[in-house]
Order: C-alpha cells, then sequence, then structure tokens
C-alpha cells in the first residue's frame, strides 16, 4: 500500500491543500492520502482555532473524495504535536506501507530545525510540493538532498513532472511540480476579521461552519 501522509494546521483547510493532495496522489500513485490536522503545534499561533474544529472543518473539506481520510492521532493525543511521533505511530498502523509524507519546499528546508529530523528522514520518503512563490532550485541549501543545481533549474522551468532524488538516508524526496494556488491560510483568516468574502477560496462546507461557529472573527487576546 502506498499512502500519502499530509499533516499541517488547517487553519482553516482551503482548495490550495485539496488540490496539491489530488495532484500528488495522481502523480505518486497512492492508494490513500492521509489528513493529519495537528493538535498543538509546537509554535502555537494567536489565531489557532480549536483542534476539534480544524478536525471538523477538514472531515467537511475532504468528504466526497474516497481517497481522501482524517486521521486525529495529533488532535487526540496530549502535549504538542511532532511529524517524527506521528509517522511513528503510522508505521505501526500500517506496517509494509510505503509512506510518502508532503510539504512544501519551505518546510522541506526547516527540516533540520524539526524534532529528531535525522529519525524523521528515516521514517519515510518525502512528497516535495510547490507553494507559490517558491522554486526548486531552493532545495540547493537543503543538507539532506543529493541534486545538481542544473536539474532543479530544469524542473523549476517546467520539465519533467516530478523528480526522485535521494536522501542522505535509504529513503527518496519526490519533488513534484504541482499546481500552486495562491490561497493561504492567513489571507483567508484576514479576510473573515475584515468582513470580506472567502467565497471559492474553500470548500462551501467548511465556510458554513467557520460562520457558524464564529471562527476568527477577531483577533485573540
Amino acid at each position: 500500500m502506498r499512502l500519502g501522509v499530509f499533516g499541517g494546521t488547517f487553519n482553516p483547510i482551503h482548495h490550495g491543500h485539496l488540490r496539491a493532495a489530488e495532484e500528488a496522489r495522481e502523480i505518486l500513485a497512492l492508494d490513500r492520502v492521509l489528513f493529519i490536522p495537528s493538535g498543538t503545534p509546537p509554535l502555537k499561533s494567536r489565531e489557532l482555532a480549536a483542534a476539534g474544529h480544524r478536525l471538523d472543518m477538514t472531515h467537511r473539506a475532504i468528504s466526497g473524495n474516497p481517497f481522501f481520510e482524517v486521521l486525529d492521532i495529533e488532535c487526540a493525543a496530549p502535549g504538542k504535536s511532532y511529524t517524527v511521533n506521528t509517522l511513528e505511530k503510522l508505521r505501526d498502523l500500517h506496517p509494509g506501507a510505503e509512506i510518502y509524507f508532503m510539504l512544501g519546499i519551505d518546510a522541506f528546508l526547516d527540516i533540520p530545525n524539526w524534532r529528531s529530523p535525522d529519525r524523521l528522514l528515516e521514517l519515510a520518503n518525502f512528497a516535495v510540493l510547490l507553494r507559490p512563490g517558491s522554486r526548486f532550485a531552493d532545495l540547493m541549501k537543503s543538507p539532506h538532498a543529493r541534486i545538481g543545481q542544473d536539474v532543479l533549474e530544469q524542473l523549476d522551468e517546467g520539465s519533467p513532472e516530478s523528480l526522485r532524488i535521494a536522501l542522505k538516508t535509504s529513503r527518496e524526496a519526490v519533488l513534484l511540480r504541482n499546481t500552486p494556488l495562491a490561497i493561504s491560510a492567513t489571507d483567508i483568516r484576514r479576510r473573515i476579521r475584515s468582513g470580506l468574502s472567502v467565497k471559492y477560496l474553500l470548500p462551501e462546507n467548511v465556510e458554513s461552519f467557520i460562520i457558524s461557529e464564529r471562527l476568527y472573527c477577531a483577533e485573540k487576546d
């Protein structure tokens, strides 16, 4: 079984998240994509909605896609959420599965600052996604990837669709030329605080939930 793992605060989840996950599923021939909203991230934002609300929004957002699934293993766990612990649990839940942890270029470059980065790179393969304003050539700064700048620049120019590179473990990173939709959760929250429309930036059932629960209406003290 080939599993994609998509973690994040999803504060709130939006079409940029969903489209990236769908394209990664298709390119990597994944059997399922597991969405895992963080419970209490190490660096908690003042605007972070309650874990239960973010979990509910994620369930609503993926409804109708038989390849998407939501897990509450971070939201239900006490203490702070660390990716290395989550991947350890997933290996126990799905022994023998081929796991691809999905993240943006900026997040991949930040892995040295995560908890137990060396162990993290042993637990899963990585699917590295484009985000608006990012470039694959930036991965030259990563201490974990083995690849030449010319190859990364070719990928930035549009060819090929994906590229597999070896990591300094037995794992690989697959660089994916997904469609980077310029939608951000930060901007969605700002629009809601300002009374502006967020229609077409996120699923309608997620927007309805935000309205009914009065999420992101004002800055938290």
